[in-house]
């Protein structure tokens, strides 16, 4: 007892303002939870604590502590969870109160994943959770101590794992039968129990009870993850009844009455009904849920969906109170985060739109014309399909545009009518959802839309604000489908949404972002305007004429900019002054007069000068020395192009003095230095800065570029981190913890050791340097060496860099990490020497780069007394090999430029005759369908990804076009590689040739390529 007492204390001070007494509870925490009573005292105390914040912190330790027992003991067996402790915590489970079971139902699901869904273990599980459910208070009646609730929370808990297939590997994976297990004993009872909940809450008008709504929502949550990947074989028989029920909750939507500040909708909460609609639309994608749902999709249409999507008071209210909670719900784009529908947003808006896609997309009956039908006898005789008069036709043609065509288009005429605006606004939200559908229509078909029900809209868009935001959005959703002769219309439309000004008693601000969203999406589906220009100038004569819009418009401009490309190039100089005046109004103010620029490159290196000064510096500048700090990292993506574009506009040291490009990279190689967000890919453009920094330094010696300079007093005399090492700092960390940046940082490694001149003062920074890379690059290396992957290569080379620098350092490194470290490095470094290895040498570079470091090793070895170990043939078998390959590019480049020059010749006498075959050839080609892949070939495939994925075949490593990185090797390519193997072998041939069995076409093809080291290999002539 007196243990428990403590441990309840220890738990408060976790909860204590004071840092270090958290720290010192923890500890003691720590210590406490080596004995075996430890789990049971602290779900006690989460069930039975002294207040809230005790029984929180007990479980939130609890549940800590579980996840880290369970993966200390993932290669075991069994979780090491004691059953006396899995009883309690059940118990515990369905009596705790709600915001303490969100904690502890955490616990239940580490336990339940490694023991009953990864080993088919826990054998009491499923049978207590039965009876917990149907034992429950709404269930049993209000006198039991088990929460229905709880129990259904538990359950849902226990399903979650199955909303994914548990072996991706498995093409065709049975139902698991833990999952069939927990559909027959509980999921089947509980679905008579659902229909009853729902009876309950339909003969109750006014408002559900709270716990029957969480019960209804919770167990619509179980059987969505229950279906979502499998369908156990006893659930099948009740999904009509299930669908009928769903519907029906569906029907009860009702948006015309008045609702409450609390309540987000009357009768039914808005996630239940959410829920029923993603439900349908799940159920629906099978084939047996179609045959069930189908019949019922006039009634869905008219009575649930349509309901769901018209304009309501809330909707109105919303768009002048928090018009981006608004827009984020209702006009989704990628173009910011306050817009886009996230995950895990329950909208019944949303969740209607998506099912009325997929009803669209499904087939209906065959359609049969008289004609037809008076043949039909005489082509079955023949055994012949009826392949034209049997089409299907889909449910968007027969069922969806029809209805939606009933609603009249708003005009001048009708304007001032309420109900037909909110009508049409529910139309628009609709034909949003109908880009799958209409995407297989004719373009005529989706230019009449436009035409006819769309664009109207905007010629009496002053009076309908909210119906033209969402038409802009509508034109935004279709973008792939819109035919290109109506590309002029649409942007001229959303330019005139982008401007359009608010009105006296209305706010337009949902119109411009949604005009900018659409705009956006248009362009990344790569329909273009007619004319980049005007677009550009309304962007940017709007921008810093309202602060809330200036982040969209600069985003909507980036889009414009890369879409628009080489037609916006030469207007970029004039872009850039433009901006800069509206960007700087934003950062500090600078005491220093802008400069009068020249045109071009020079113009838009000075305007990112002096917003990175204002930015940067001026921070710095208005601090005490002492107080000094860097800059935050956050958009370390667009200050670093921003600080290329500064550098490619340097054309001598009085420009490098002017925009100050040596203090604004020491602030920024700060900034790169301490950079830890590795999930993000906020960090691209950072490698191409390294590169440029370090040609910038090569012509003009930037000042504290490998060594800065000592701080002035006050400051203690401590040297600072150089530009070069806060470059090193950051490639270190993202060879180590960044999978996808691997390729670029290690190309990094070879510029930086390279192609700066480093003098007898800085050779120590270099030799750190060296020594950074070595060990972070060998560090990943063991963690991926089990695979011969794509990143062994950048790896392995990484390190050959340092080793030709250093290879006595480099090598106390390798064995200090590792036992035999070099002789492991060496070995793989062989290993993708080899011609056979497929993600092996391909760049000149990196062939000269392994035959100068095998050379250094080999000598190494044999300097060391080492030349009897089967490495160093290996090594010289590799350098023979890898020196003719070497050889052969460097032959066929010469020859490649002169079959080019005789190319373009032929080609500019093929050209004008191979046009009209091209043509024809298009027009045949366009006939032919699309292939579609089946569902066998796509869980086939699927399948031996995730297999190839699991033996580490496959690992994200950037864009395809990163794999041809060239390396720069800087004055190592000044080399001459061969001197350095004819040396070697002068200086060993009695050890390296004389006496050993060298592979026979290795040698010959070494002497057919190198002629003149014949004399060293007279034995094998």
């Amino acid at each position: 007892m007196a243990e428990l007492t403590q441990i309840a204390e220890l738990l408060n001070q976790t909860l204590s303002p004071d840092a270090n007494a958290v720290r010192a509870a923890t500890d003691a925490l720590d210590r406490l939870s080596l004995t075996s009573h430890f789990p049971f005292y602290l779900l006690s105390i989460s069930t039975r604590g002294e207040d809230q914040g005790q029984k929180a912190a007990a479980a939130t330790y609890l549940k800590n502590l579980t996840r880290r027992n369970i993966d200390s003991s993932s290669g075991s067996t069994i979780s090491g969870v004691s059953k006396e402790f899995k009883e309690q915590l059940m118990q515990a489970l369905l009596q705790a109160e709600f915001n303490v079971l969100k904690i502890l139902v955490e616990v239940f699901r580490s336990i339940a994943v490694a023991e009953f869904v990864k080993q088919n273990s826990w054998p009491e599980l499923v049978p207590y959770l039965q009876s917990a459910v149907q034992n429950s208070n709404l269930i049993n009646g209000s006198i039991s101590s088990c929460s229905t609730i709880n129990a259904l929370v538990v359950l849902h808990a226990l399903l979650r794992p199955f909303q994914y297939f548990l072996n991706p590997k498995v093409a065709k994976e049975p139902v698991p039968p833990q999952l069939e297990l927990i559909a027959k004993e509980i999921l089947v009872p509980l679905l008579s129990i659902f229909h009853q909940f729902v009876e309950k809450a339909l003969a109750n008008h006014e408002r559900a009870e709270i716990e029957t709504e969480k019960a209804l929502l919770t167990v619509c949550k179980c059987l969505h993850f229950a279906v979502k990947a499998y369908m156990p074989s006893t659930l099948v028989p009740l999904l009509p009844s299930f669908c009928r029920d769903l519907i029906a909750i569906l029907g009860s939507l009702r948006f015309d009455c008045p609702v409450a500040e609390e309540d987000k909708l009357p009768f039914l909460s808005e996630r239940v009904l959410s829920l029923g609609f993603d439900v349908i639309s799940n159920v629906l994608e099978t084939g047996p849920g179609w045959r069930l749902v189908s019949p019922h999709f006039t009634t869905l249409l008219d009575s649930a969906i349509f309901p769901a999507l018209v304009m309501n008071e809330k909707d109105m209210s919303e768009w002048e109170e928090d018009a981006d909670e608004y827009i984020r719900k209702n006009l989704p784009s990628d173009i910011d985060e306050i817009s886009g529908w996230r995950d895990d947003l329950f909208t019944v808006r949303k969740s209607a739109i998506n099912l009325l896609g997929v009803i669209s997309m499904s087939k209906g009956p065959p359609v049969e014309s008289a004609s037809d039908a008076l043949s039909a006898s005489a082509k079955r005789k023949k055994g012949q399909k009826n392949k034209k008069g049997n089409q299907r036709r889909s449910m968007g043609e027969l069922l969806v545009l029809p209805f939606l065509s009933k609603f009249p288009v708003p005009s001048n005429s009708n304007v001032s009518q309420k109900q037909i605006l909110n009508d049409y606004f529910g139309v628009l939200m609709a034909y949003g959802g109908l880009q799958d559908f209409l995407r297989e229509q004719e373009p005529g078909y989706v230019t009449a839309l436009l035409r006819t029900r769309i664009l109207p809209l905007y010629a009496i868009a002053v009076s309908v604000p909210y119906l033209v935001a969402s038409a802009n959005w509508v034109l935004g959703e279709l973008g792939s489908c819109l035919p290109e002769e109506m590309s002029a219309d649409v942007y001229s439309q959303l330019l005139m949404a982008l401007i359009m000004p608010d009105k006296q008693d209305v706010s337009c601000y949902p119109v411009r972002i949604s005009s900018a969203g659409a705009i956006t999406t248009l362009l990344d589906n790569e329909y273009m305007p007619p004319d980049f220009l005007p677009l550009v100038q309304v962007i940017i004569g709007n921008i810093g004429n309202d602060e809330s819009e200036n982040s969209i418009l600069l985003q909507l401009l980036s889009s414009v900019m890369e879409a628009g490309d080489e037609e916006l190039a030469v207007h970029i100089p004039h872009i850039v002054s433009s901006l800069v005046g509206p960007v700087s109004k934003w950062l500090t103010p600078n005491p220093e007069p802008w400069p009068q620029w020249a045109a071009g490159q020079a113009t838009i290196g000075r305007g990112f000068a002096a917003l990175l000064q204002q930015a940067w510096l001026t921070p710095l500048y208005t601090l005490d020395q002492q107080d000094q700090h860097s800059p935050p990292s956050s958009c370390i993506e667009d200050f670093s192009t921003l600080l290329k574009s500064v550098i490619l506009s340097v054309n001598g040291n009085d420009m490098i003095e002017e925009l100050k490009v040596s203090e604004l990279l020491s602030v920024w190689a700060e900034m790169i230095a301490e950079w830890h967000a590795w999930e993000e890919s906020e960090d691209l453009s950072i490698f191409d800065v390294v590169k440029e920094v370090v040609t910038l330094d090569s012509r003009y010696r930037l000042k504290n570029f490998i060594v800065k300079d000592m701080p002035s007093p006050p400051a203690p005399p401590v040297p600072e981190r150089s530009i070069i090492e806060g470059i090193g700092t950051f490639i270190s960390e993202a060879i180590k913890q960044y999978p996808s940046a691997t390729l670029r940082a290690c190309s990094c490694v070879h510029i930086l050791l390279h192609c700066p001149i480093y003098s007898l003062e800085t050779e120590g920074v270099k030799q750190s340097l060296a020594i950074s890379f070595s060990r972070a690059a060998f560090s990943r290396f063991r963690e991926v060496k089990g695979n011969p992957v794509s990143l062994w290569k950048p790896l392995l080379l990484a390190i050959a860099s340092c080793y030709l620098c250093y290879p006595d350092i480099v090598e106390g490194i390798l064995e200090k990490d590792e036992e035999g470290g070099l002789t492991i490095w060496a070995s793989s470094l062989c290993h993708i020497s080899n011609s056979s290895f497929e993600a092996g040498l391909t760049a000149e570079s990196e062939m000269k780069l392994t035959v100068m470091t095998l050379a250094q090793l080999i000598e190494q070895l044999l300097r060391k007394g080492k030349s009897g170990v089967d490495l160093i043939q290996n090594c010289f078998t590799l350098l023979l090999e890898v020196s003719v390959r070497l050889k052969e590019v460097r032959d066929g480049k010469g020859d490649e430029q002169e079959d080019e020059e005789d190319e373009n010749d032929d080609d500019d006498n093929e050209d004008e005759a191979s046009d009209d075959d091209d043509s024809e050839d298009y027009d045949e080609d366009s006939d032919d369908e699309e292939y579609e892949e089946t569902e066998e070939e796509f869980l086939d495939r699927y399948a031996k990804a995730a297999e190839a994925l699991e033996n580490g075949s496959i690992i994200e490593e950037g864009d395809d076009e990163d794999q041809e990185v060239e390396m720069e090797l800087g004055s190592l390519a000044e080399v001459d590689e061969q001197n350095i193997v004819l040396s070697l072998i002068d200086k060993y041939r009695h050890i390296l040739i004389e006496g050993h069995g060298l592979p026979s076409n290795v040698i010959m093809n070494f002497l057919n390529a190198f002629p003149g080291f014949s004399s060293y290999f007279q034995q094998y002539r």
